[in-house]
């Protein structure tokens, strides 16, 4: 093939178009010798360069500028180790360049690597047309988390293209219709699913990484989530859901894995870091081995500068060229820790990321803690910006409702948005990203089902995933006939997102919990690529009150904008109302139970002092005790009486959106035992 090179340049890491052709470069520091393979859509090699130390090498970043390619190509690297190298590297390694938008190789899931992983260079071409995010105020977000291939996978989705992009496509309506107003989606960056090295004891057969928390390259899309022909088809599939979910007004959140990679520790596969600059990419420990902060065998070494310049050129990328609203990082603790491993007060990969002005309307999300320890929950390195999974939050309100005693006073911190957590760095009610549930364990109805996880056919004796869950059976371990135990489970269902809803802060839900979707008790399918991971759609129709309950609430929280606070509470008292923004009450008006052991409080927000809105009181009475108590309603001075709009025990109301206006008079409600009770006085 008639092929022309020039020496190119260093600026710009990956493939860019030159006036001329494409430039090559990439960043190395451990080989001696370094050669560019191009090769056919097929794998047939079509030529190689060598490339010259001398003319092709600045500092430690190789180039050249070629012309003559084909349109579409795949390209490796090889190079003659230097000493600094990996013992187990050799010249025969072909080595995938960081920078790759496409990787061929793993195009069909769940078949073996189609071999040698190379990137893929073509025309990307796609037509945005007017779209650009969405920018809606975190706010008045309510996220709602998912795995691309186990959204529709089941056959029960009734979907043209499961377990895709495009299958998301097809259920845009359902989210639209839920209320949702962003996707966060579980990694889509290029993995091996088949690189899980456990077997199921039922079956003997080998389990997947379904999750995909192994990435390979972190700007390339996984191959076998698109339904579009082609080498490029997975980038095309993943712009037009992009797209088509701002234009329902959903935006898209990605679920990025900055703290490790696929290459595991010694012994592990060498794709492309470890080739190319071993020291720089990870975090060393003791004895030559490799740090491992993620507990999965290697630990990104986040603030080198080549690596903290990867991860924010990776996340413009995917802003820029793919629209993305935002990011969720998963153990983000990882990312404020040196080369050593030290805690840093000032990490400079999370400042820039929060800083950088092409991320600038973006919504970055903390998961502030890592695997060995280091758990960062309101201390998250923030500059002002970052929001974090709010894990003190999960659990305050699961041990409430559980009935651990001396919770209440947290609890109260919790529903008005964490201030304790959050106010001292400059950040808002918003930053606190409030869930009870996630993909990392129990679903919600799991989660008042089982009190201890069942997860033997993870293929680790049960060893594996979360112990300390606050989770309850109500009497049976698993699925009952027992319509009493039923009756609970669905009730404590109620009360959990009752209590995600009304507060401050941005909820989360994780998909299926909105009609009631069970793991069978499995806390941990990271590696379950079957019924157990999957979204069984056929549950809609055994929990369609739970699904209504769900749409009911996040339009109850869009209605009421006192419930989606901007700034903190003060406490002042509105002179026209004679009250304070926000009160804690019990079986009392005004007399909070804080200190007292027991398992029941009450909140009244008053909204008068919001823009542009009249008066608005919401109040909420709690009762996670296990008899009957009777609340007293605070007096409000108005001329407009307390209306009863939701009852956890007894929905029918709610769902029907009628409301129960109070008699004259009545200056007292009675709670069963678990149930919430709200009210409004507007």
């Amino acid at each position: 093939m008639n092929y022309q090179q020039k020496t190119g340049s260093p600026l710009g890491f990956g493939v860019t178009e030159t006036a001329t052709g494409l430039n090559f470069a990439i960043f190395c520091d451990q080989a001696l010798q370094l050669s560019l393979s191009i090769f056919d859509l097929e794998g047939i090699l079509l030529f190689e360069v060598p490339l010259n130390p001398q003319q092709n090498r600045t500092g430690d970043v190789w180039h050249v500028e070629l012309s003559g390619l084909p349109e579409s190509f795949c390209y490796s690297y090889r190079l003659q180790p230097a000493e600094n190298a990996p013992a187990e590297l050799t010249q025969e390694a072909e080595l995938l360049d960081p920078y790759a938008k496409v990787v061929s190789g793993l195009s069909v899931w769940g078949e073996p690597k189609q071999g040698a992983l190379r990137a893929v260079h073509g025309a990307k071409d796609f037509d945005f047309g007017e779209d650009r995010q969405l920018n809606r105020p975190l706010k008045d977000s309510v996220i709602y988390e998912l795995h691309v291939r186990g959204f529709t996978q089941h056959p029960s989705s009734g979907v043209e293209h499961p377990g895709t992009f495009e299958g998301i496509i097809e259920k845009i309506d359902y989210l639209k219709a839920l209320g949702v107003t962003a996707v966060e989606l579980m990694p889509i960056n290029e993995f091996d699913e088949n690189d899980c090295p456990f077997l199921d004891p039922e079956t003997g057969k080998r389990l997947k990484n379904y999750w995909g928390y192994g990435t390979l390259n972190f700007f390339s899309i996984k191959s076998s989530y698109g339904a579009e022909p082609g080498p490029l088809g997975a980038l095309i599939s993943f712009k037009k859901m992009v797209k088509a979910l701002h234009q329902a007004g959903i935006e898209v959140i990605l679920d990025v894995v900055f703290n490790h990679t696929a290459e595991g520790g010694i012994g592990g596969e060498i794709y492309n870091f470890k080739g190319l600059s071993n020291d720089s990419y990870y975090m060393a420990g003791a004895d030559e081995e490799y740090a491992n902060y993620s507990g999965c065998g290697n630990t990104l070494n986040c603030n080198h500068p080549v690596v903290r310049n990867m991860i924010l050129d990776a996340l413009r990328y995917f802003v820029a060229e793919c629209h993305v609203d935002g990011f969720r990082f998963d153990l983000a603790s990882i990312l404020s820790r040196d080369e050593k491993g030290n805690v840093l007060t000032d990490p400079p990969v999370l400042e820039i990321i929060a800083k950088d002005p092409v991320l600038a309307n973006t919504k970055i999300i903390a998961e502030a803690w890592d695997a060995m320890g280091l758990y960062q929950v309101g201390s998250f390195p923030a500059s002002g910006r970052w929001s974090e999974w709010n894990g003190r939050y999960r659990d305050c309100v699961r041990a409430f409702a559980t009935g651990a005693k001396h919770r209440s006073s947290e609890l109260a911190s919790r529903l008005a948005g964490s201030e304790d957590l959050y106010k001292h760095s400059q950040r808002n009610p918003y930053h606190s990203i409030n869930f009870i549930t996630s993909h990392d364990g129990f679903t919600l109805m799991d989660l008042v089902s089982y009190e201890g996880k069942h997860n033997r056919r993870n293929g680790e004796q049960n060893q594996d995933g979360e112990n300390h869950n606050h989770s309850q059976n109500f009497g049976v371990e698993g699925p009952t006939d027992d319509p009493k135990i039923n009756q609970l489970r669905r009730q404590q269902v109620r009360n959990f997102l009752t209590l995600l809803f009304v507060s401050q802060g941005t909820p989360m839900i994780l998909m299926g919990d909105e009609f009631g979707r069970t793991q069978q008790g499995n806390n941990n399918v990271w590696c379950q690529d079957n019924e157990l991971g999957w979204l069984d759609w056929g549950q809609l129709e055994h929990h369609p009150k739970l699904h209504q309950f769900v749409q009911r609430l996040l339009a109850l929280r869009k209605e009421h904008g006192n419930l989606r606070r901007e700034n903190f509470f003060t406490g002042e008292v509105n002179a026209k109302t004679g009250l304070p923004d926000l009160s804690w009450h019990a079986q009392r008006a005004w007399e909070p139970e804080f200190e007292h052991g027991n398992n029941k409080i009450a909140f009244l927000v008053e909204g008068c002092q919001l823009e542009d809105q009249g008066e608005d009181f919401v109040y909420v009475a709690i009762n996670f005790e296990p008899e009957t108590k009777s609340f007293e309603l605070p007096r409000i001075h108005s001329s407009q009486q307390w209306v009863k709009v939701l009852d956890t025990q007894n929905p029918s109301d709610f769902l029907a959106q009628k409301s129960q206006v109070l008699e004259p008079g009545i200056s007292e409600i009675s709670l069963p035992p678990l149930s919430i009770q709200l009210y409004t006085h507007a």
